[in-house]
């Protein structure tokens, strides 16, 4: 019994681990109508985006989307900035846990082209 007790133990030790993975900072930056990094080449895990406003004169946002699927309804909202980004700041999003595929990215505000994410 204390045997199947310390499996168990461990068992939920490596499901909290995995669940606490550190997310990796993807730091991107907008100028007037461009991203200035136009693809991106991850692995499958965690991250967070940082978004640089460099002088584009307002307020600038963050979409990232299954390519293919960008309208609302399919955008990965926790991807979204936790806030607009004011013009030369940064602002960042909540953690994104991403799988392989291929996504975009891109800023409706500034308005930018959508730049393709590839997760391998």
């Amino acid at each position: 019994m204390k045997k199947v007790v310390a499996i168990l133990v461990l068992l939920v030790g490596f499901a909290f681990t995995a669940n606490a993975q550190k997310a990796k900072t993807i730091s991107l930056e907008q100028t007037k109508g461009k991203f200035i990094q136009q693809s991106l080449t991850l692995s499958e895990g965690a991250y967070v985006f940082e978004i640089s406003n460099n002088n584009v004169g307002h307020d600038v946002g963050f979409v990232l989307a299954p390519k293919g699927k960008t309208d609302e309804k399919h955008h990965i909202k926790n991807a979204y900035v936790t806030s607009l980004v004011k013009n030369n700041s940064k602002s960042s999003s909540k953690k994104v846990t991403l799988t392989k595929g291929e996504y975009v990215y891109f800023c409706p505000l500034n308005p930018t082209p959508q730049y393709t994410l590839t997760v391998e």
